[in-house]
Order: C-alpha cells, then sequence, then structure tokens
C-alpha cells in the first residue's frame, strides 16, 4: 500500500513542514487576508518565517513539486466553500496506480487508493497516521479511510477520487484563506524511532503516538503559547504571537 519511491522522494520534502492556519490570521493582520499565495510566495515566506499553510496551500505546494519532477497528480477534497474543506492530493505513480497524499491531515506518508493494485488491502495498516490504524476501502471512484487510535476510537473521511476542478478548487482555497475560525498547528517528528505528531488546538497541545495521546500542561513560569508553538512547529515566534493575537480577538480574548 506504500507509493512509489518517486512519489515518496517528493514527500519526504514536506517532512519538517507543519500544517497550520496561524499563517492565514498572520496575513490578515498584515492586510493580506484576500490574497490566495503563490507557491513560490508560500516557499519564500517560510524560508524567511518558518511558515507553512493549511491543507490547501500544502496541495498546491505538493502539487507543484510533484509536477516539477514529471509525476502526475491533481487535486481532491470535499466539503469546498464550507467551514468542514478539506483538501488533499492524488498522485499517479510510476505503476500506474494512484496514491492519496494528504499533508493536511500530517499523514506520515501517502496509500494506495486503487482497488486493483497488487498491493491493495483492506486490512488495518499501521505507519500511514501517527499514532492511529488506518484501512482503505476503495472502489476507484471514491475511498473510504477508516482512522482508529491505539484505544479503539474510530472516525472515516470519504475521499473522491475523481480530479476537483481547478477553478472550484482555487474558489475554495480563497474562501479557506478568508475563513478564520481558530489557531491550529500540527506537524509530525520522529521521537524514539517512531513518527509522532504533535498538534495544538485552540489552547491545548498533546502528541498522538502509537501507544495513545498524550496531553502536555499548559505553558508554565516564563514560557508562553506562542514559544510552544513556535519551538515545535519552526514557524516565527512573532508570527505566531501575531496568529494568536487575532484569534484571540475574534474569540472575545479567550
Amino acid at each position: 500500500m506504500r507509493a512509489t519511491e518517486e512519489i515518496l522522494g517528493v514527500w519526504k520534502r514536506f517532512d519538517d513542514v507543519p500544517m497550520e492556519t496561524l499563517t492565514k490570521a498572520w496575513l490578515h493582520a498584515r492586510g493580506e487576508q484576500f490574497e490566495l499565495r503563490s507557491v513560490e510566495r508560500m516557499r519564500e515566506q517560510r524560508e524567511e518565517f518558518g511558515t507553512s499553510g493549511n491543507c490547501f496551500d500544502l496541495a498546491y505546494w505538493l502539487m507543484d513539486e510533484l509536477r516539477a519532477d514529471g509525476i502526475e497528480c491533481y487535486p481532491v477534497g470535499s466539503g469546498f466553500g464550507s467551514a468542514s474543506a478539506h483538501a488533499a492530493v492524488i498522485a499517479v505513480g510510476s505503476d500506474g496506480k494512484r496514491y492519496l497524499c494528504d499533508l493536511g491531515d500530517q499523514w506520515v506518508q501517502p496509500v494506495l487508493v486503487d482497488l486493483d493494485g497488487e498491493d491493495y488491502t483492506e486490512d488495518l495498516l499501521k505507519g500511514f497516521v501517527a499514532g492511529m490504524g488506518i484501512s482503505v476501502k476503495s472502489d476507484g471512484r471514491q475511498a473510504q479511510i477508516r482512522f482508529r487510535r491505539a484505544g479503539g476510537r474510530e472516525h472515516r473521511k470519504t475521499f473522491n477520487l475523481r480530479p476537483a476542478d481547478e477553478a472550484e478548487f482555487a474558489e475554495a482555497a480563497a474562501y479557506s484563506q478568508r475563513l478564520l475560525r481558530f489557531a491550529l498547528a500540527e506537524r509530525r517528528f520522529r521521537l524514539d524511532g517512531h513518527t509522532v505528531c504533535w498538534e495544538y488546538d485552540r489552547g491545548r497541545s498533546h502528541v498522538n503516538t502509537d501507544c495513545g495521546l498524550y496531553y502536555e500542561s499548559a505553558p508554565l513560569g516564563d514560557e508562553t503559547w506562542s514559544q510552544r508553538i513556535s519551538r515545535r512547529t519552526g514557524l516565527a515566534e512573532a508570527v505566531v504571537r501575531t496568529a494568536l493575537d487575532v484569534y484571540g480577538e475574534l474569540d472575545g480574548g479567550r
């Protein structure tokens, strides 16, 4: 179910790139809230400020990298134009099979979604999402992914495997940039030989591991949330502090 080597080679370029909604709040504060960034602009700002972006940003960035390497790919997603919208990418490997690439949920690696693939299975798989097992059920038109945590809790997500309309996708991406709901940041990293995922979500942080989910204590002493998030994600502390201020004002200071 693992992707082909050329897809994995591109995927690994994003190993230290977080998914976050902080950058768009920071851009909002700079008066750029309605601007859909080019991939080149994303690269420039990451180099200067350590920023990355949300699931739409990362989908565009990943497609740009894949296409530069001659790998066929296209965007997919769900809930476009709504607060629950999600974006991902389908990449076609050298074996002619399709692989789901989801940086927006910080997957460890892409997964096969063509049921006629030689290695296709609907068994529970480890090593694709930090702290969770997954199983894929595909009919070639859509794929349902079942996520199972160490404690047995499950949820499911369905992906339409047909290419999203490019204009509709761009409009949904622009809408997502204007939509400021709450501060979220996720980044996967290696810990004791395993891939885990650290997450900040509305004033709490935790780590997803294969042994379960572990919550961190709130900042103590001189530490602030902006410092902790900056240290975990690589975003400049000033960017994080500005973004948290923006979200705090929207939430009545909470």
